[in-house]
Formats: C-alpha cells, sequence, structure tokens
C-alpha cells in the first residue's frame, strides 16, 4: 500500500457497559489498519469500537498501523509495541509483501516470528489473524502460494483467523479510493461489520 507518515495512535473507549473491565484490542497492520487517505476516526479499529459502543462492550482500540509496513518491518517494530499491556492482537500484514513479490515463504517466516513474539511476551493475549490476497498480475502460483501461507499459519498457531481483510470491499469501484487498493470510509465500515463478527465471541 503506498507509503504515508506512520502513525499508532490510541483511540479512546467510550463506556456504555456496566461492567468496569476493559478489553484493549491492539490492532497491528499497514496502511488498511492506519487508515490511509481518511481520518483516523473512519479508520476499521475506531469503527469497531462504535460498534462496540452500540452493544455495550466496552473496549480499547489501539491503532497501530503504519502505511506501507511489510512483514519485515512489522517484525522489526513489534517489539517496542508489545510494551504495552492487551488482551486481543490484530495482525493485519501481508498486503505489501504481496504487492512488491517478496517470496510467500519470508512473509510466513516473519508472521510466524510475530505471533511467537506476542505469545512469549502476552501469553493470555487472543491473537487474530487477518489474511490477504495477492493482486492477480503476480500470477496463478505466486497468488496461491501467498493465500496458503495464512491458511498454514492459522492452522500451525491455533489462531482465530479472518481469511481476507478486504472481504466484500476489494475489487469494488465505490469502497475504494482512487488509487484502487485503499478503502474508503465506506469500505471501512465494511471491513469493521465483517471483523466484528470475528471479534465479538472473543468479548463474551
Amino acid at each position: 500500500m503506498v507509503a504515508a507518515v506512520p502513525r499508532t495512535t490510541d483511540v479512546d473507549a467510550s463506556n456504555n457497559s456496566g461492567s468496569d473491565e476493559t478489553t484493549t484490542i491492539l490492532f497491528f497492520g499497514d496502511s488498511i489498519t492506519a487508515g490511509y487517505g481518511l481520518d483516523m476516526d473512519q479508520a476499521f479499529p475506531a469503527v469497531i469500537r462504535e460498534i462496540a459502543d452500540s452493544l455495550g462492550y466496552k473496549i480499547e482500540p489501539v491503532n497501530s498501523g503504519v502505511s506501507g509496513e511489510t512483514s519485515a518491518g512489522g517484525l522489526r517494530r513489534i517489539d517496542w509495541v508489545l510494551q504495552r499491556p492487551f488482551d486481543i492482537f490484530v495482525l493485519e500484514l501481508g498486503g505489501n509483501d504481496g504487492l512488491r513479490g517478496i517470496d510467500p515463504g519470508h512473509t510466513m517466516e516473519n508472521l510466524q516470528q510475530i505471533m511467537d513474539k506476542v505469545r512469549a511476551e502476552r501469553p493470555d493475549a487472543q491473537i487474530v489473524l487477518t489474511g490477504m490476497e495477492a493482486p492477480p498480475n503476480m500470477g496463478d502460483s505466486y497468488t496461491s502460494a501467498f493465500r496458503n501461507i495464512f491458511n498454514e499459519l492459522a492452522e500451525n498457531n491455533d489462531v482465530v483467523f479472518m481469511p481476507f481483510i478486504l472481504e466484500d470491499v476489494a475489487g469494488e469501484p465505490d469502497y475504494n479510493q482512487e488509487d484502487g487498493i485503499h478503502p474508503t470510509a465506506e469500505g471501512h465500515r465494511i471491513i469493521a461489520n465483517n471483523l466484528w463478527d470475528v471479534l465479538e465471541p472473543l468479548l463474551r
């Protein structure tokens, strides 16, 4: 995804629940998580907070998305990110690897190391892995190998898995900005609703 100024921003949680317990969700990703081209409150982590509030869940989303981030870049910064506590870790990386044609084996190794570090530092945290698709112009062999790394990682690590973060958004002009890569605000709402279906069972 197109590079921009990195940003890691905490989003204050609303308290619409009678419970004193707040679930901190750390969203670790690239420009999709960061909400490239949009205001931070339009990015899907903030929209998920809105959904949670409306249903009485008390959460604190932390947006740790960096535009242009690859899996290797995520591995380099994960130790710093892990300094703060969290309950759920949402991993959304790999899209830029696919755009650059990086060897899927390298991407898989980097994502595995990120999850290993999360488990070592926060053993009680739940991990949600989101998959990504490589662009079709990379060829059938590459796109198939790229897709399979996420399936294998999910199976090997017993994590909660969302196969495609851009489900119902990718390839839809109405839900993407002019570059055809980054979702619009409406696209982020679709992502948030799809991801909420994965997250809500973890909050019950």
